[in-house]
């Protein structure tokens, strides 16, 4: 185990339980979002106690109640070491609140011709062309149009260097994959996309946190990243970050770039939610260092996360065709079907008219944010993910960064918020530097009405009001 994580010296030294039964919490928090994983090991006894002035009876107990949960295995002459769980997600309809979703539209006429699309698909494709393997990175019509939906944020990106992915996730694997080999690390943001954490901890890449002001990571610190631990590439989240939902500035982007540029560092930039701003000042981080950034977006985040069609602006024509092979021999090849699909509502305006719905609807809930929430604590458009508490809500997307302060802990709070219905994931899992702030990120989307996520946060600002009791109802 790396040394003992911030977060566990802050709440131990402030516990509102007997320390030990705090203490197998903590344990089984950083088991639930990833941080410690089967076969970790845990600081000896002896250690932890010196390390955060408990004593060592009560260290002990901790550790018992641990293993008594399943949480941990303790030998003589070996430690402790965790025992891990169960990879596999309770089915059932509250799941769902953790992962951030678009907005679902109910707009008759746009509905309508989202249908009337598909049918036009089924109707004139050749089916059984759609139904064969095809070359991987799709056909040049679907290269040509995702081309087109990326030209707005990386001018004068061709269909030759273009590639369709299943999603944006594979596309991650493959990059890490190419860049790194296991025990060699990447540079990312203090927070970022759980995901990336699951694909490194897959390959054994170590994931370098750059600490993040309210203009996003720290270039100084990357400079000493580049100059000192040889990262292998560095990967941001520059517009609307998940989970802060920080936009990176333009003066931060030039820096991380020049930096890139300078030491030849592969970017590789998840622009899942680049699309959602009617206008974005700041440029790409691949435009910034050409020959060096790898843009991905998808539709995923402006349209609908079942429609898993991703595009990727390669560096040149020839990086393209390499990632083509990586990804081919991990997913074989994008959904010739989902392209179809994808290339169709590109093409007939559908696509623009989902993600001006979407970016209304988004507007709207981020103003309700504000204003319910806004009432108990200060509220505003941007800011650090750090720092006081206070309200996080962009103009523009559809989640919320939520700074959290005394008497609350994220864990606990989040977890009795989804009981409540309202879509909230501590701060915990999306942290890479093992000292996450006290804070949550608030889903604002998916399939809840306008009705439903107004009483979902009149139901956490009268828990922010009211903690007492929001906190007995969670013991």
């Amino acid at each position: 185990m790396s040394p003992l994580p911030a977060h566990w010296r802050r709440r131990l030294q402030q516990p509102d339980r007997p320390a030990y039964l705090l203490l197998a919490e903590l344990i089984a928090e950083d088991v639930r979002s990833g941080r410690l994983v089967a076969r970790d090991r845990l600081p000896t006894l002896r250690e932890l106690a010196q390390a955060t002035g408990l004593n060592y009876t009560t260290v002990a107990r901790g550790y018992a109640e641990a293993q008594r949960r399943g949480l941990i295995d303790a030998q003589s002459g070996r430690g402790s070491y965790v025992r891990g769980s169960a990879p596999a997600l309770p089915l059932r309809g509250g799941a769902a609140m953790t992962m951030n979703l678009p907005p679902e539209p109910d707009d008759p006429a746009l509905l309508a011709r989202i249908r009337e699309g598909a049918q036009a698909v089924f109707g004139e494709a050749d089916l059984h062309a759609l139904l064969r393997y095809q070359a991987f990175g799709g056909s040049a019509e679907d290269r040509a149009a995702g081309a087109d939906w990326l030209a707005a944020q990386v001018p004068g990106v061709t269909a030759e260097r273009t590639l369709v992915a299943p999603g944006i996730h594979s596309v991650l694997v493959a990059l890490i994959s190419q860049f790194a080999r296991p025990g060699q690390l990447i540079c990312v943001e203090c927070l970022g996309y759980p995901g990336l954490k699951a694909i490194a901890a897959q390959l054994g890449v170590q994931l370098h946190a750059l600490p993040c002001d309210e203009e996003g990571p720290s270039a100084l610190a990357f400079e000493h990243a580049c100059k000192h631990l040889q990262p292998r590439a560095l990967y941001l989240n520059p517009t609307l970050q998940n989970p802060s939902t920080l936009t990176i500035s333009r003066a931060r982007r030039e820096l991380l770039a020049d930096l890139a540029l300078h030491h030849s560092v592969p970017i590789i930039e998840d622009e899942a939610y680049a699309m959602l701003p009617a206008r974005l000042d700041a440029p790409a981080l691949s435009t910034l260092a050409p020959g060096l950034g790898w843009y991905v977006s998808g539709l995923s985040k402006c349209f609908g996360a079942g429609l898993r069609t991703a595009y990727v602006a390669a560096p040149s024509a020839r990086e393209a065709e390499r990632l083509a092979g990586t990804l081919r021999g991990l997913s074989v090849m994008a959904s010739p079907l989902s392209n179809a699909l994808a290339t169709r509502w590109l093409r007939d305006g559908t696509a623009a008219r989902m993600l001006d719905a979407v970016r209304q609807i988004g507007r709207e809930r981020q103003a309700l944010a504000r204003e319910l929430l806004g009432a108990v604590m200060p509220a505003r458009t941007q800011g650090a993910p750090g720092g006081p508490p206070g309200l996080i809500a962009p103009e523009d997307g559809f989640h919320a960064w939520l700074r959290l302060g005394p008497p609350w802990q994220p864990v606990e709070l989040a977890a009795w918020l989804r009981d409540q219905g309202v879509g909230a994931v501590a701060s915990v899992a999306f942290s890479t530097d093992g000292d996450p702030p006290d804070a949550l990120r608030l889903c604002l989307g998916g399939p809840q009405s306008h009705a439903d996520c107004r009483a979902m946060l009149g139901r956490l600002a009268e828990a922010l009001d009211h903690p007492r009791a929001a906190q007995g109802a969670a013991m």
